[in-house]
């Protein structure tokens, strides 16, 4: 059912200093900052061969991010996404298999402009797991 591993997102406090080190330290190329009004962060993307890193910066005090970044000060790996054909599709099998969606269960348009999931990560050995339709 899933695809290739599309994302890596890590929570930063500091996105210009975050994607400075990826820049400069690491040699990465990274995209511009985008603010997602609508889901409460700023993101910008390292883009790697095989994948990419997605920087996540808090977009206002109720930002969703906002809890982990009082739990891990320092920010840290937030959630990992996969690519799926069939994103309706993945969310009826794994409903189906007692796993839950987070939110309405229905997808929204995530950072990339397709439709993503996120899934509870106690159904996921403890990981946030975000599923993108390819």
């Amino acid at each position: 059912m899933i695809g290739r591993l599309n994302h890596v997102a890590i929570v930063v406090r500091d996105l210009e200093a975050a994607t400075a080190l990826y820049r400069g330290t690491l040699g990465a190329r990274v995209s511009a900052a985008v603010d997602q009004p609508e889901h409460g962060v700023t993101t910008a993307f390292v883009e790697l061969p095989n994948t990419k890193i997605e920087l996540l910066a808090a977009l206002g005090a109720d930002s969703p991010i906002a809890k982990f970044l009082e739990r891990n000060p320092d920010g840290g790996v937030h959630h990992i996404c996969y690519e799926v054909d069939d994103i309706v599709a993945a969310r009826d099998r794994l409903l189906a298999a007692g796993a839950r969606v987070l939110g309405s269960g229905e997808p929204r348009i995530g950072a990339h402009g397709k439709p993503v999931l996120f899934l509870h990560p106690k159904d996921f050995l403890g990981t946030l797991v975000e599923l993108e339709q390819a």
